[in-house]
């Protein structure tokens, strides 16, 4: 039996259409037509207010209450997503943070078991580490920094399922490893990093496709030293996260990165800490207290840690304090992900054989519903 969802407006991942009606089946769109062409025996349902593809958020680390470090398990994966999905957050991966190797290895173990018992949303695992360098350590403890080591290469392809994004320091990981990592799938992406330009660039020809929460845990842009941020905006095939919590990066910075690089390979996310979707005002990483006031994350020492950042407040800040059009921030929001994890043929748009991964956001967009492979939240 195939349900059509009908009465709203459709952003199909590229334009705002009216009148027509999005046809699901199982966990798969068959269709998007015009209303008076919906099979007749579809089921309706009427809804309102905008249809759009489901957020997929590439940087998770915790949502209702939950960290994932502390928490790596089947468990802990489906309480993160049942945070974040009355945001709009259909798709993520569960991002662990600069750990030991057995701590990883539980995690990348925990990612299996989720999706091979279909936790819904959960698309893989995002490593964040511990690949990186102590100049932009952030949080992260770098007492468990290291260079990258054959050991490590088979524990980061290790999943063979979903998807494996891997955040390192390109002045840690050599070309030559990049390049196994993506030759076995893994997503490559450059953060807590003080690279040169050039470190940088010698990574991107080894396959390295993105850039972490750009402007976060980076130098900074200069005229004689472009550094990962200029690699980044100089780049157009690069893919580029951005925090729009507007405490992590000031409005117009991330205007000017945008107009820089077009918005058509950004990508929101979210970093997101155990505090979305929870009445959390504190909580622990290796036992440092973070405090949650007005928004934000903090150390004890103003460090920002993560963020109290949600997809759907991600998009809003995105139309209401950058001034992009509504698809802009709504494609940074599903399909710039998607084809960020080499997803973008089955996830980020409403079309007919994409899976049914949807949210529907009312006139201020604030998120009425989701559906998540044709279920939707209260089925």
């Amino acid at each position: 039996m195939s349900l059509a969802l009908t009465g709203a407006r459709v952003f199909d991942g590229a334009r705002i259409v009216d009148g027509h009606s999005v046809i699901i089946a199982d966990d798969k769109i068959v269709a998007l037509v015009p209303d008076g062409e919906r099979p007749s025996g579809a089921t309706l349902r009427r809804v309102e207010g905008l249809l759009a593809p489901g957020f997929i958020d590439c940087q998770v680390n915790g949502g209702g209450g939950v960290l994932f470090n502390d928490e790596r398990s089947r468990a802990g994966i489906a309480a993160i997503g049942r945070a974040h999905r009355p945001f709009g957050t259909t798709g993520f991966l569960p991002t662990l943070i600069t750990d030991t190797p057995e701590h990883m290895r539980e995690a990348i173990d925990a990612v299996r078991d989720a999706l091979q018992a279909g936790v819904p949303g959960v698309l893989g695992i995002h490593l964040e580490g511990p690949f990186l360098s102590p100049a932009r350590k952030g949080v992260h403890d770098p007492r468990l920094f290291r260079d990258m080591d054959e050991s490590d290469i088979a524990l980061v392809t290790s999943l063979n399922l979903g998807r494996t994004l891997t955040t390192v320091a390109p002045e840690r990981v050599p070309p030559a490893a990049i390049a196994r990592l993506v030759a076995a799938g893994v997503v490559v992406s450059a953060g807590h990093t003080a690279a040169s330009y050039e470190t940088v660039v010698a990574a991107r020809a080894a396959g390295l496709s993105g850039f972490t929460h750009l402007f976060n845990a980076m130098p900074p842009l200069s005229g004689r030293a472009p550094g990962p941020v200029g690699a980044a905006l100089d780049d157009p095939d690069a893919f580029v996260g951005i925090i729009a919590d507007l405490f992590h990066v000031a409005a117009a910075s991330l205007r000017v990165a945008i107009a820089a690089h077009g918005w058509q390979r950004m990508v929101l996310v979210t970093d997101a800490m155990p505090s979305v979707g929870s009445d959390l005002t504190e909580f622990l990483i290796d036992g440092n207290v973070i405090t949650r006031a007005g928004g934000r994350l903090t150390r004890g020492d103003g460090t920002i840690a993560g963020s109290d950042l949600d997809m759907a407040t991600a998009v809003r800040n995105c139309v209401e304090a950058l001034g992009l059009p509504v698809e802009a921030a709504l494609h940074m929001a599903s399909r710039a992900p998607a084809e960020f994890l080499r997803l973008g043929s089955e996830r980020g748009r409403i079309a007919p054989g994409y899976r049914a991964d949807l949210v529907l956001l009312d006139d201020d967009l604030r998120v009425a519903d989701t559906w998540i492979d044709g279920v939707g939240a209260e089925d």
